[in-house]
């Protein structure tokens, strides 16, 4: 090859090569660049909040938001809010429960540990549950404390829809967030449209059995009863609504006096092993002189990955949103709850149970009709 024609060659190979390592250099320079962005967003509080442009971790205050965002983008979760029973991992997808354990603000005195969690180094916190001024002054210390921007989401039953909507326009995945968004909005409409058919007459009269003896409850207008009210149920139970954590203590005198018709046992696994809180007071003397009790109308609560009402109050609701209007009012709403658990578990929880696993999550929770 002619001399010319080789250094032609070279000097095109050198432009070639430093093109290349411009172009590197640029598209590694915006991206860095869309990650250090930020944008300001108004959240469902409409307080103006800025947000990196790219959120790739994110960190929960408490269960409730954790298992909005485990439902829709649970590869963003920094780490977990609570320790979760080995009974709850095994419905979970394995990436999730073995992340670290972070803590959070929620329940009995539960607080954060702000080094722990700047360390997990998420983009956002997340702090799902009311919009009222305690919770923004709450919000507003944690921002303080972390350093890091806190976002609000609006945690009651009839927003989830909207919940996640926001959320899924947030993150930048409105196809998904749609599909879940969807089917709450549907679940709730479906609910309030059968029991709108439903007479106060036939209106069941429930006592909520919390605590190891069943001895706490917590009345209508309290947030852990969301799903009752919805359901169209009637709360026995007159006792005033503690704030926050909520379970007033009542005594077997008042259920007496008050007579539920039916009795829903919110699951403590700290009693006896497996079934807890609900065989003590199914078994219970004292508990015999109680109609529901001695008619057979109580009911373990499906607790498993989550509890279905509460206790977090989150998107685990609406399958017991289903379930409850269902056990209450078989004739007015009709549904197959197994198969409508199946279906929720794999679009939620991205998981396809077994028929043991079935059968485990909903031991105790039907009545002959609904099996």
């Amino acid at each position: 090859m002619p001399r010319h024609m080789e250094d032609e060659m070279s000097s095109f190979k050198n432009q070639r090569s430093i093109r290349i390592a411009i172009f590197i250099s640029i598209a590694y320079l915006s991206l860095y660049a869309d990650v250090n962005k930020t944008r300001i967003i108004k959240d469902m509080a409409a307080r103006s909040v800025s947000v990196p442009l790219i959120i790739n971790t994110v960190y929960s205050t408490s269960p409730m938001g954790e298992i909005m965002l485990y439902t829709l983008a649970p590869e963003k979760i920094a780490g977990m809010t609570w320790t979760l029973d080995n009974e709850a991992k095994k419905l979970l997808l394995p990436e999730y429960v073995k992340k670290p354990v972070l803590g959070g603000w929620f329940g009995k005195n539960t607080t954060g540990n702000p080094e722990v969690i700047i360390q997990a180094h998420p983009d956002i916190v997340l702090s799902s549950g009311n919009l009222d001024n305690t919770d923004m002054s709450a919000a507003r210390r944690i921002e303080e404390k972390l350093g890091i921007p806190v976002v609000m989401v609006n945690g009651e039953l009839d927003s989830i829809d909207q919940a996640y909507r926001f959320m899924g326009s947030l993150f930048g995945i409105e196809e998904r967030a749609d599909t879940l968004a969807d089917y709450c909005s549907n679940a709730i409409s479906e609910v309030k449209k059968a029991v709108w058919n439903i007479p106060l007459t036939q209106r069941v009269r429930y006592y909520y059995a919390e605590g190891l003896n069943g001895l706490e409850t917590d009345p209508d207008g309290s947030q852990h009863t969301e799903v009752f009210k919805m359901a169209g149920a009637i709360n026995a139970a007159d006792v005033p609504i503690i704030s926050g954590y909520g379970r007033a203590t009542v005594s077997f005198e008042q259920i007496l006096l008050w007579q539920p018709q039916i009795i829903l046992v919110c699951l403590d696994r700290g009693y006896a092993q497996g079934t807890g809180n609900y065989a003590r007071i199914i078994s219970g003397k004292s508990w015999s002189t109680i109609d529901a009790i001695r008619k057979g109308k109580v009911y373990q609560i499906p607790s498993l990955p989550f509890n279905w009402v509460d206790r977090p109050p989150s998107v685990n609701r609406i399958i017991g949103l289903k379930w409850l209007t269902n056990l209450l009012y078989p004739n007015f709403y009709k549904i197959n709850i197994k198969e409508e658990t199946c279906r929720f578990y794999e679009l939620f929880y991205h998981r396809k149970i077994t028929g043991d696993e079935l059968d485990n999550i909903l031991l105790n929770a039907l009545s002959k009709i609904n099996k």
